[in-house]
């Protein structure tokens, strides 16, 4: 696997269709004024700028098993291995290349909704982490020779890479209205020739929710990814500690133009995160049950450590899930949870809907009405008591099926959203939410209520 936190070297290999050199990695502080050497980190596609090797698909008979017994017949692509994981949707029409790399798929195998993908191939620079984190991909049809000048492999190309197996020519339709039907369940697809294989593993297969998923995806050590920040007038931006929980790179990139962002794993202790003298504290995405007592529970406490110590905070999803747990709330598994570009969530407070970028498949509990669309197997945490010194309010509730999509706490400067402001894909509908919270750590760091800073007092 490759590693977050690895510094990828500057290449010339892989000449785009319209003679251009992509350049490999991501440079998330590249944006912003007074950093001069940030660090470049690894894109999942950069290894298609480095091979040299790409073999095509094979296309073979091969078989998708459900764990009620159904079965799906298709064709394979990708890594030529078996797939097992639980199976899920995404209803986006496109972005399917920062979808397969967002590491909150970790542990999935991931199904679009979507008839065809890989239209327009894969390009360097634009994915979500340095992985490929769904186990398996099923869709209806691959676009085997992508239509786009700047791609630079196909979809194929990416995950046979990455060693990811792929399956296509399947029902999805059919597929997508079990899965909405009876819930998300656990899958296993590879060659049709190893049908009994496969079932002896399905037969011994275990929720991915089970593993310490947060752990597997999240960097390896703390880095200043973007030091000197400075703002439009010159000044130093505030410094912000994050916890990558499965971080995706649109996140730090749009928290690099309003911090300057220490990248922290999920593993680390607040003390050591104190040793970074941070203004603001930020908890991200990631995949799993949040209630797992592994690296998520330690993001959970260090979280909560960081409003108890009036410390400005954030949450995204993961994060979202885990202020509620400290909040004394449950968390729980959704049917088949909220995964794709069309979320509407309603604003409580001014009544705005907002059409919002998703991906969860857990939920934290409404406090009057519990939980709301849960999975037919019951998950849920287990009931814990507030440790944040502060009592809550829910401030977004999914238009849907109502469940609870953002918190705010009450007289500390600290909120939460289930959904994703950075998009990608998706809608930018929700991205003032940064804003707001680069507001509300300025008037922090400046003594002053809320108001008062906005009005521009001294």
């Amino acid at each position: 696997m490759i590693s977050f936190s690895m510094i990828k070297r500057r290449s010339q290999a892989g000449l785009l269709m319209s003679d251009t050199a992509p350049a490999p990695g991501v440079i998330s502080g590249a944006v912003v004024s007074g950093v001069e050497n940030p660090p470049s980190f690894a894109d999942a596609a950069d290894i298609l700028l480095d091979s040299n090797a790409n073999q095509p698909a094979s296309f073979a008979p091969g078989l998708l098993l459900l764990a009620d017994g159904t079965r799906f017949s298709g064709k394979l692509f990708g890594a030529e291995t078996i797939a097992q994981g639980e199976l899920v949707f995404t209803t986006g029409m496109c972005g399917y290349q920062e979808s397969l790399t967002d590491p909150s798929f970790a542990g999935q195998i991931l199904t679009f909704t979507w008839p065809l993908i890989g239209n327009y191939g894969v390009h360097a620079g634009i994915s979500e982490s340095a992985g490929v984190w769904p186990r398996g991909v099923v869709c209806r049809q691959l676009m085997r020779i992508p239509d786009h000048r700047d791609s630079i492999g196909s979809v194929h190309d990416l995950l046979a890479a990455h060693g990811v197996p792929g399956i296509e020519g399947v029902d999805t339709r059919a597929l997508t209205r079990r899965v909405r039907e009876h819930g998300t369940v656990l899958s296993v697809f590879g060659p049709a020739e190893k049908e009994s294989e496969m079932l002896e593993i399905l037969s011994k297969m275990a929720p991915p929710d089970a593993e310490d998923l947060v752990a597997e995806v999240t960097c390896e050590e703390a880095v200043l990814i973007n030091e000197g920040a400075k703002d439009e007038d010159g000044k130093p931006l505030p410094r912000l500690a994050t916890i990558d929980c499965g971080i995706k790179y649109n996140i730090l990139r749009e928290l690099c133009r309003r911090f300057e962002v220490v990248w922290c794993p999920a593993t680390i202790t607040f003390d050591e995160i104190l040793e970074w003298n941070p203004d603001a504290f930020f908890a991200s995405n990631g995949p799993g049950d949040p209630a797992h007592g592994g690296a998520a529970t330690n993001a959970r406490n260090n979280l909560a450590a960081a409003v108890r110590a009036d410390l400005p905070v954030m949450g995204i999803c993961l994060g979202h899930q885990l202020m509620g747990l400290a909040a004394g709330l449950r968390t729980y598994k959704l049917r088949y949870g909220h995964r794709g570009a069309n979320q509407p969530v309603v604003d409580l407070v001014d009544g705005r809907v907002h059409i919002t970028s998703q991906n969860h498949g857990f939920a934290v509990e409404d406090p009057n009405q519990g939980m709301l669309a849960p999975h037919p197997s019951g998950a849920c945490s287990e009931q814990v008591e507030n440790v944040l010194g502060s009592d809550f309010t829910v401030r977004y509730v999914n238009a849907n099926d109502k469940t609870v999509e953002g918190l705010d706490l009450i007289g500390k400067p600290a909120f939460t959203v289930q959904f994703h402001p950075e998009a990608c894909p998706g809608p930018h509908d929700a991205a003032p939410l940064f804003d707001r919270f680069s507001t509300m750590v300025g008037a922090h760091l400046s003594g002053l209520s809320l108001e008062a800073y906005l009005r521009g007092e001294n």
